[in-house]
């Protein structure tokens, strides 16, 4: 396991396997610098196509306020293997694997977990089940049920031409483009290009047809006695900010709009996603819903 040369570990951050009994997870860890984590641990969990780099630019920040942080690449993400079994990659597998990493990462006690896009239709699989200690939990620009706006289309556009014309066709042909177009950096295009290349494909289908058609599970999730924040960008592209807003009221969650940033606040705004973290889990630790 290799970090990209242009993704520089900032200080107190280095790569991980986390093992479990269901598997060998790819992980980023981040430490404070100075001192010894004294509060709850966390565990970040990435989106459809993500990996743990996505948390690099808030890794810093959380640790120095005195706790571990993990992330991780799923199940066929990545730098983490999985099976070509679709059955491995539904939200309910997959949450299953966060109860085990959790369990690990948290050592017996309590992390603050959580999801981002996709990974928070999979994480609150794990908040839903009770198996996981929590000391709070987050969704990061998800959503009630299956995404919408325009990156469903994008990612149904996707689940069409996969099996159609193939990975490697779809990058040259689309993926790429678009991000030359967006502007990307050539170093961080080269780095994406590697990164869909090692998913699973098998995962990447299973994966987008999951985000597609994730039922609506707030219900359930209003039964959790966790503190949850739900956290987005105010120009989200993925679930709408309103979306995000009439869920976080249905769960009498705690929410924070990320000015400028659109479906990756930990990337486009590290610095006020990476504090409102901090603030949200600092307070959890000082008022649990539920005292361990």
């Amino acid at each position: 396991m290799s970090t990209p040369r242009f993704l520089t570990l900032p200080p107190g951050v280095r790569e991980q396997r986390i093992e479990t009994p269901v598997g060998t997870f790819a992980a980023l860890e981040a430490l404070p610098v100075s001192g010894v984590p004294e509060r709850c641990p966390a565990l970040l969990v990435p989106g459809y196509t993500g990996s743990k780099e996505d948390f690099i630019a808030i890794f810093q920040t959380l640790a120095q306020a005195g706790r571990r942080v993990v992330a991780i690449d799923m199940r066929g993400q990545f730098e983490t293997e999985g099976p070509d079994d679709p059955a491995a990659y539904t939200c309910a597998a997959l949450g299953e694997d966060i109860d085990q990493i959790a369990a690990v990462v948290g050592d017996g006690e309590p992390v603050h977990l959580v999801g981002h896009s996709f990974g928070g239709l999979v994480t609150r699989e794990a908040v839903i089940g009770g198996a996981t200690k929590l000391a709070s939990y987050t969704l990061m620009s998800s959503g009630p049920a299956g995404i919408t706006g325009p990156r469903e289309k994008a990612c149904r556009l996707m689940l069409r031409e996969l099996p159609e014309v193939g990975l490697a066709h779809l990058w040259t042909h689309r993926l790429e483009p678009e991000a030359i177009v967006a502007g990307v950096p050539d170093e961080i295009v080269d780095f994406l290009r590697r990164r869909l290349f090692a998913n699973s494909p098998t995962g990447l289908v299973s994966m987008a047809e999951e985000v597609l058609n994730a039922p609506d599970r707030l219900a359930d999730l209003r039964e959790v006695g966790v503190p949850i924040l739900v956290l987005y960008g105010e120009h989200d592209d993925g679930w709408s900010p309103l979306t995000q807003a009439e869920m976080a009221e249905s769960l009498d969650a705690d929410i924070v709009v990320v000015p400028g940033a659109l479906h990756s606040p930990a990337v486009e705004a590290p610095e006020t996603t990476a504090h409102a973290l901090t603030r949200f889990w600092n307070h959890a630790e000082q008022h649990p819903a539920h005292p361990a």
